[in-house]
């Protein structure tokens, strides 16, 4: 059924041609959508430029802020439970901002390294190769459509049980409309608002995963090619070395790829280790002391998604290293003792940049692994203690 709806999401056949942009097929239409890609028509740039400019000010600066002005004009009819589950968002939020502004400048590294994987696609010669990449493809939109599912999950579910208790689910500020008075429409244009920041947001959380899901294809497809190395006798000796520099030009254009995107993943990865202690914190103060059955499971729902930010793309970069060391070994167990001099001298200069690995960092900070994820999370226990030793749930009620 999902597949019907989401075509791109199973990986296609050998006779039908794709190539390894074809990861962010969804990716690239959502972001088109708000405005985060250039159009290709002249003649609506200056339509599409006030419509990107619109909606990312209306959602990116303004929603935030109205979450804010709620919090010091009406801040004495909070109730605890309204006040935490408005909270726990409006702090992700602002993350959310700063990591979507991020993203949009990133648009012409996007476009650069979309072009370094079409260079790596010319040597996918192979059905193997070819497999491989389609399964990578479909691996990658895969990955949206889900984050699709959970985030929006999230949002109809916790804004279902507000208003089955006759509450608003994010208390927001809008203009000209009384939020007690005409609950029910400022109720909807709240769900409307959320949704769309909430797109905007797993277009930030999605979008290093499909890029590395796809580093990661080309990479394994590099360590069958060197364990392949001089092992066909049939070729010459100035063939075998050929196949070397292919083979070099392909672990380049490889660092080359994952280099371009690595300043803008770096900040935005940044950001979300900053804000997931915290967020995940208030989240649970939210669920231990403030929040009946159907708000616990929204607010259950958040903290998933929350983890989904990051618990993915650093799981995704702990194997990354794990296939550099295996890039190396591969080298090395290749059938190399009866080549050439010049041959085993360009080997080992290979093998010495083969064993570097592939890290990637939060902010030049926090190396983007499972380890830092962890840490992260834990900060959330933190804050729960402190909140307990200060007793601050009972002088909220």
């Amino acid at each position: 059924m999902l597949s019907k709806l989401f075509p791109r999401i199973q990986a296609k056949p050998l006779t039908e041609r794709i190539q390894s942009r074809d990861a962010f097929v969804y990716l690239d239409r959502v972001q088109k959508l708000w405005g985060w890609r250039a159009t290709e028509d002249e003649r609506w740039m200056v339509l599409y430029n006030t419509w990107a400019f619109i909606w990312n000010v209306l959602l990116l600066v303004l929603l935030p802020l109205s979450m804010s002005m709620e919090y010091v004009q009406r801040f004495k009819n909070f109730s605890p439970g309204e006040f935490f589950g408005s909270l726990e968002i409006c702090v992700d939020m602002y993350g959310c901002s700063l990591k979507c502004v991020y993203t949009m400048f990133g648009y012409k590294r996007f476009q650069a390294a979309r072009k370094l994987l079409d260079r790596l696609d010319l040597r996918c010669t192979s059905d193997e190769d070819r497999a491989s990449v389609h399964r990578s493809v479909a691996l990658a939109n895969r990955c949206y459509v889900t984050y699709h599912i959970l985030y929006s999950g999230f949002v109809v579910i916790n804004w279902t049980g507000y208003l089955l208790l006759g509450s608003h689910a994010w208390r927001m500020y809008l203009p000209g409309l009384d939020s007690e008075k005409n609950f029910l429409v400022t109720s909807f244009f709240e769900l409307l608002l959320m949704s769309g920041v909430v797109t905007m947001n797993q277009c930030t959380d999605v979008s290093p995963l499909a890029h590395m899901i796809m580093a990661r294809c080309h990479m394994g497809l590099l360590k069958d090619r060197l364990t392949k190395l001089h092992s066909d006798y049939s070729k010459t000796e100035k063939e075998h070395q050929e196949d070397l520099n292919r083979c070099i030009q392909d672990h380049s254009v490889i660092l080359e790829y994952v280099n371009l995107l690595r300043p803008v993943y770096s900040v935005t990865i940044f950001v979300q280790f900053l804000l997931i202690g915290l967020v995940l914190g208030l989240s649970m103060i939210h669920i231990m002391f403030f929040s009946n059955f159907w708000t616990g499971i929204g607010t259950m729902c958040f903290m998933f998604d929350v983890c989904l930010e990051t618990f993915p793309f650093c799981y995704l970069c702990n194997i990354i290293i794990e296939d550099c060391r295996e890039l190396s070994e591969s080298l090395f167990q290749s059938d190399w003792l009866g080549a050439s001099r010049k041959y085993k001298s360009t080997l080992v200069y290979f093998l010495h940049n083969l064993q570097q690995p592939i890290i990637l960092t939060a902010g030049g900070v926090f190396p983007i692994c499972m380890q830092t994820n962890l840490s992260m999370v834990k900060l959330a226990f933190s804050v729960v203690t402190v909140i307990k030793q200060f007793n601050l749930a009972e002088k909220f009620q």
